[in-house]
């Protein structure tokens, strides 16, 4: 998610560019892990170019989730763990995002992976069938079932980018891919991870994520410590959105440490 093309010469430099993104925000989403296992000197190098305290919330390759749908994958998975040992406690969470497909009865088989995990790691999971948000019993039948291993749940929040019909071509793409789900606010464990989806107007993205601000100031409060991504169709501004989002909280929980001053980025030159 660090290398997206808009960001160049504005968030990131040519070279180091993990580094460049880690000074404007703490975490991250490894959405290329879910379509290619890193080397593990590549995952080195995520390493060397953040602290201890940045955090990955890699995506478990789509051969586990998609493919083998958690069953049989005890080979894919073993080289996707023994490829991110080096982040260290940089591994937030591993991030078991499952397809629309999978249902309320397959959440058995989503227990008995889960059950399966070292628990060196912490793992949440997101899930997009609709009865997992309308019917009650499914509800409750996944979050005791995450509950017994001490996984969360991640909401997708899409609800504000649904709410008008698309007005770019960024959105009118998005509309055709992004889950529309009902809005989830409850967290299950110590370290809620939540997605927000916005619109390309700033404004629009702002005032769809008030709930939030509300949600994971009550969070801090609790004492979690909450991990929040902040989306736009084209994820232009991105890390503007998401650090205009960490000062809204800021402002109501002042005890929150700041970000770090972003990097300045030397503008390119021809020589």
């Amino acid at each position: 998610m660090w290398t997206h093309r808009a960001w160049q010469g504005h968030v990131l430099a040519p070279a180091e560019r993990l580094r460049h993104y880690a000074s404007w925000c703490d975490a991250v989403e490894g959405n290329t892990t879910f379509y290619a296992v890193p080397a593990r000197d590549t995952v080195a190098s995520w390493a060397a170019q953040t602290g201890p305290d940045f955090r990955f919330v890699l995506k478990l390759p789509k051969v586990i989730t998609h493919e083998r749908r958690l069953t049989d994958a005890e080979g894919p998975l073993r080289a996707f763990l023994d490829a991110i040992e080096p982040l260290g406690p940089r591994a937030h969470a591993l991030w078991i995002q499952l397809p629309g497909s999978f249902a309320p009865a397959d959440v058995p088989t989503l227990g008995r992976f889960l059950g399966q995990l070292p628990r060196s790691h912490r793992y949440a999971v997101e899930v997009r069938h609709p009865a997992f948000f309308t019917d009650a019993r499914a509800t409750r039948l996944l979050e005791e079932t995450l509950a017994a291993t001490a996984s969360e749940w991640i909401p997708f929040d899409t609800t504000a980018f649904f709410t008008d019909p698309p007005t770019s071509d960024a959105e009118r793409d998005a509309w055709t891919k992004k889950p529309r789900l009902p809005l989830r606010s409850r967290a299950l464990t110590g370290h809620p991870i939540v997605r927000y989806l916005g619109r390309d107007d700033l404004t629009r993205t702002t005032e769809g994520w008030q709930r939030w601000v509300g949600v994971v100031t009550d969070w801090l409060r609790e004492g979690r410590s909450p991990t929040v991504f902040i989306h736009t169709p084209d994820n232009v501004d991105a890390p503007v959105l998401a650090r205009r989002f960490h000062d809204a909280v800021r402002a109501r929980v002042p005890g929150l440490d700041a970000l770090p001053e972003p990097i300045p980025v030397e503008p390119l030159t021809l020589f």
